[in-house]
């Protein structure tokens, strides 16, 4: 009986052909238009200042560590060595660390949008900003709303200030469009006018000490109608002897963190967390067209799922095509529910960051090829073809030390250890982490880098300045003021503590500029590279040779990297009928030679 029972199921089983007998290609869950673009992250204080007459004033900074609103300031020279105390911060007593947090030099919304043709002229898609909502830091991830722009990156700031001033910040309806707000919207204009895309960072975790919700509770206490939106421990009672007391982000309490329950953040800060999303993805109801295409997340991981669960449905209510990234520093395992289909659609790829970094920075204590390949293709398939498409691959950030440090300082900490290797990159931790200009044969590596990385299957984010040459240690030093090709800069001389070294030239690195945009280029013309499958075809520990292939219908690319420190050839049969020719040259390529520490890419449609 039994075993006519068996195949009786079978049978039934391929009849009706149920999900869990055959397995399913995973659903696409995201947005096509971003499958495959170029990102450029920009942080607007240190990228353009196109308008000086908006430039901070130092009470503007009060909320913001180190807390100092009296000492002597002037908003930063621009050109001037990172290193070197000026004449205002010398009056100060402080070191460089205190300085440099207290320092402004005055990017704004202006400056960015001036810039947006050498964006598109390096071949960029899409442009990921750092936080410019009302904020007292240069990050700004202490917002005191989210509803306003800070009013110093726009042309009116003290304007601004009163407009908002007489608003109900629980009343959306009441909700001033300031100056600065309404550059947003040209920004947004300017940037979708060149056929680009934008997205804005959103904090959704906590909000700065100064916000209008927490300044309300500090004075109000329990009368306040904020009193529910804060992890409040304890409440200010004379009688009871009681303090008020609340828990900030991390343990710091600047950064008081919104309450959540089982649901996910309770229900006021909920509330206006999705009115100022959809005023941004629908400014003055005149259309998504005028509003941003998405949303970089800041700290997904300390909000709950349900949150993130409600949020994606609003936000793809609003626009159907939105695209959310979430700032995850996981293992595939932990990071598999927020991409799941119902909250993100990427990350910003630090996963991808962490295995390029041990096979190509790394020096003795780097991966073998065999190794990379593997966890690539682990990485690659993880999360679906739609997610993988997507994702922001990446090689540095704000929170990284710079891709021209990292390359400068090889063998030390695995990237991959990310608690322990961003306090080793931190010159200010660390006196033996070399900050100083990486020397040629490191920018090659770089260069290895960065074509591997705009070649690659995913999204290449590129963290501005990196395609001129800056450098820098971790945060702060990696946020350091955009190097144009029109200004001139002093030299850096200056170690931390004011000892000085042999100068180091800054200026805009043209060779290496022309690079990036080369290989941008061939992403820009391959359908191949932007949205093609990928195969590996050559894995060869001994010489750390590796050839992969990306193709798309008839249309494919072929991409050799000599990772070693000798010539390497490469040779495959699909070589043998003379179809394919270097990309660049146009020569017919039947055998490929690849110089030491360099690539050699071909096609078949060259």
């Amino acid at each position: 009986m039994k075993k006519l029972f068996i195949p009786l199921l079978a049978a039934q089983a391929l009849l009706f052909q149920p999900s869990e007998i055959f397995a399913q290609k995973p659903k696409d869950f995201t947005p096509d238009w971003s499958k495959g673009v170029v990102w450029y992250q920009v942080f607007p204080d240190r990228f353009s200042n196109g308008d000086p007459k908006n430039d901070p004033k130092v009470t503007d900074q009060a909320g913001a560590y180190p807390f100092d609103v009296t000492s002597p300031f002037e908003i930063h020279p621009w050109t001037s060595d990172w290193y070197q105390l000026q004449p205002y911060e010398q009056k100060n007593g402080k070191d460089i660390y205190f300085n440099i947090q207290r320092r402004r030099y005055g990017g704004d919304l202006q400056g960015i949008i001036n810039k947006l043709d050498y964006l598109q002229s390096l071949g960029v898609n899409a442009i990921y900003l750092n936080p410019i909502f009302w904020a007292p830091s240069s990050h700004k991830y202490d917002a005191l709303a989210y509803h306003h722009v800070d009013p110093t990156l726009g042309p009116d700031p003290e304007g601004d200030k009163k407009l908002m001033e007489q608003e109900n910040p629980l009343d959306a309806k009441t909700w001033a469009w300031t100056s600065a707000d309404k550059l947003a919207l040209k920004l947004i204009e300017e940037v979708h006018k060149r056929k680009m895309y934008i997205i804005f960072d959103g904090v959704f975790n906590h909000m700065g000490v100064n916000s209008f919700a927490f300044k309300d509770v500090q004075k109000n206490q329990q009368a306040s109608p904020y009193k529910d939106w804060f992890m409040v421990e304890s409440w200010r009672d004379p009688a009871k002897g009681t303090e008020f007391k609340y828990k900030g982000w991390f343990g710091v309490s600047t950064l008081p963190e919104f309450k959540e329950d089982n649901t996910g953040i309770v229900a006021g800060p909920k509330e206006y967390i999705f009115n100022a999303t959809q005023r941004w993805m629908n400014p003055m109801g005149k259309g998504i067209k005028s509003g941003i295409d998405g949303w970089r997340l800041d700290v997904a991981y300390d909000v709950g799922h349900p949150f993130w669960k409600d949020w994606r449905k609003f936000v793809r209510s609003i626009n159907p095509n939105a695209y959310m990234t979430a700032e995850l520093v996981f293992s595939i395992e932990e990071t598999r529910p927020y991409l799941s289909g119902d909250e993100f659609d990427a990350t910003m790829n630090y996963n991808f960051a962490f295995i390029v970094h041990d096979f190509f920075i790394q020096e003795k204590k780097a991966s073998t090829v065999t190794q990379f390949d593997t966890k690539l293709k682990e990485l690659r398939e993880a999360f679906g073809e739609g997610v993988a498409l997507n994702m922001q691959n990446l090689m540095d950030s704000h929170d990284a030390t710079r891709l021209g440090s990292a390359v400068a300082n090889p063998d030390g900490l695995k990237f991959g250890d990310w608690g322990k290797y961003f306090n080793w990159s931190q010159k200010s931790n660390n006196k033996q982490y070399n900050a100083r200009k990486p020397n040629t044969e490191q920018l090659q590596k770089q260069k290895l880098i960065a074509a591997f990385q705009i070649l690659y299957l995913g999204s290449p984010m590129i963290y501005y300045g990196d395609e001129v040459g800056m450098w820098g240690s971790n945060d702060p030093d990696c946020r350091k003021p955009m190097v144009w090709q029109n200004r001139k800069y002093e030299p850096e001389t200056h170690n931390p503590d004011q000892t000085k070294h042999e100068p180091d030239q800054v200026t805009f690195n043209q060779d290496l500029y022309n690079w990036y945009k080369k290989y941008i280029g061939l992403r820009n013309k391959y359908a191949s590279i932007k949205r093609g499958n990928y195969t590996t075809l050559a894995v060869d520990d001994a010489q750390q040779l590796y050839a992969f292939s990306r193709k798309l219908g008839n249309e494919e690319v072929i991409v050799v990297v000599n990772r070693g420190s000798k010539p390497v050839s490469f040779s495959h049969d699909l070589l043998k009928k003379g179809q394919y020719k270097e990309v660049f040259s146009k020569k017919p390529m039947k055998s490929i030679q690849v110089k030491p520490m360099d690539l050699v890419v071909i096609s078949n449609k060259a």
